[in-house]
């Protein structure tokens, strides 16, 4: 710009000042298309901003659409403390007498004392194999070299091996170690029914074990013995391996801590907490993504006759993507094809304010209605979780929305190809003006040039003029 700063040098007119009123004349033609670009540009971030919205919302409408929900129970012991109880699908509300004579317990076998635990016990010259074999027919062989003797060498590699049973040393006092078998389960199945070393008669003196026989005659003592649980429910006797029983009753885990005195009650009872959550939840969620709705079409008139919008407008304000969407999810909130007595959410104590949309929870009345018929609301809201029910319908729908071929993704595309189309036009136009003040700039400096070119020569002839009539007066 320094070479424009010397314009009309020359020719004694402000060119410099003209050439710059005529490229902001100029420039104004890209103010419509740089306003373009902004608005197209605000639509694309909004489209994002739905897309988020309804995201969040879908994460609600997936935990209310289970029709476990509606099927919910907890358990409750009232009398006892010996066990504990936890619910699933397909748990029957009713009440149950349990007895606990006896809990589950892992077996442990433990070796006599040695005066070093890293001493190795057997024999130096002998290949040996340590083989425990579990009551349940499984077994491992464990190869151990002349330096896997000590306690702690077996206590490793039978760790290292998987074999049922986990190694340990006891420290007794000082000087005074043992070696401790502890089967992985509880059980009479997951004990250890034999340890053997063979090829090294020392060792085998040391850790051998056989169930069958007794204690005198086995190297390592039996600590703890391996035992089922043992307990009646309603009188009817249950042994188990594990003291958490999973199978005994359908849909009923009992994790058992104590033996019990007689007959303790636990109670399974109908649980419309969860349903409830997920539906408070589902509102509010809805009502979020209403806000969202509104932000993004806020409209704000303006004066008559002004031919501008308010700046403070959605970005997204008459888009038919978005009202598409908006009045779909609306009459979704229905279902009036179920098969139960409730059709509308309105039944249930969730109703919609006629002004606003917003959805409101009466909570008591809904506590009321899942407590009389939670598998009427669930055929209302579920359906059969493939084509019937409001949240099925949602969740499809939703997912059709959100996909990348989905109609969002479709109008972010066509804002995108519009925004490429106008940044062509941009460039285009802004090389154009470029160019015509290029040439501008170019015919000013010749103007400059034959300006200066013409008053020297005016100014010569001047001057020739005056020494010609100054002659002839002498």
């Amino acid at each position: 710009m320094a070479s424009i700063s010397t314009l009309g040098v020359g020719s004694g007119l402000d060119l410099s000042t003209i050439l710059d009123n005529l490229t902001t004349a100029e420039k104004a033609s890209l103010k419509p298309i740089t306003t373009q670009q902004s608005a197209y540009t605000a639509k694309l971030s909004a489209y994002g901003t739905l897309s988020s919205a309804l995201t969040a919302f879908q994460t609600a409408n997936t935990a209310l659409n289970s029709a476990d929900l509606f099927s919910a129970t907890t358990a409750t012991s009232t009398s006892s403390t010996a066990f504990s109880a936890t619910t699933s699908t397909g748990a029957i509300a009713g009440k149950y007498n349990i007895s606990v004579t006896q809990l589950a317990q892992a077996q442990t076998l433990t070796s006599g004392i040695q005066t070093s635990n890293t001493t190795a016990l057997g024999s130096s010259d002998a290949s040996r194999t340590l083989s425990i074999k579990l009551a349940d027919g499984t077994s491992k062989d464990i190869t151990l070299t002349s330096d896997q003797t000590s306690l702690t060498g077996m206590r490793d590699a039978i760790n290292g091996a998987g074999a049922g049973v986990s190694a340990s040393i006891i420290k007794v006092a000082d000087g005074e170690y043992r070696l401790s078998l502890t089967a992985s389960k509880t059980g009479e199945a997951n004990a250890v029914s034999s340890v053997t070393v063979t090829g090294d008669d020392t060792l085998q003196g040391i850790v051998g074990f056989d169930a069958t026989k007794s204690d005198a005659d086995n190297p390592l003592d039996l600590s703890v013995k391996a035992q089922d649980a043992e307990l009646t429910v309603n009188n009817v006797a249950i042994t188990s391996s594990t003291n958490t029983i999973s199978d005994a009753l359908e849909g009923i885990t009992l994790n058992l801590s104590d033996v019990t005195s007689g007959n303790q009650s636990l109670t399974i009872t109908q649980d419309s907490s969860k349903a409830s959550t997920a539906i408070s939840n589902f509102v509010d969620a809805y009502n979020n993504l209403l806000d969202q709705f509104n932000a993004l079409t806020k409209y704000t008139a303006v004066d008559t006759g002004s031919d501008t919008q308010d700046s403070s407008n959605g970005a997204l304000l008459g888009d038919s993507t978005l009202r598409s969407i908006q009045t779909q999810i609306k009459s979704l909130l229905t279902n009036n094809t179920s098969s139960s007595a409730y059709k509308t959410l309105a039944q249930i104590g969730v109703t919609s304010d006629p002004t606003t949309g917003e959805l409101t929870l009466d909570a008591d009345k809904l506590k009321t209605e899942l407590t009389k018929d939670p598998t009427g609301i669930k055929e209302m809201i579920v359906g059969d979780g493939k084509t019937t029910g409001i949240t099925t319908k949602l969740a499809t729908n939703l997912t059709s929305w959100l996909s990348s071929t989905g109609s969002i993704q479709s109008a972010k595309d066509g804002v995108s190809k519009t925004l490429n189309t106008l940044t062509e036009q941009y460039n285009s136009t802004n090389t154009r003006i470029n160019n015509l003040i290029a040439r501008y700039k170019a015919q000013f400096t010749q103007l400059d040039v034959t300006m200066n070119s013409l008053n020297s020569t005016s100014d010569y002839l001047t001057q020739q003029f005056e020494n010609m009539t100054s002659s002839s007066s002498k």
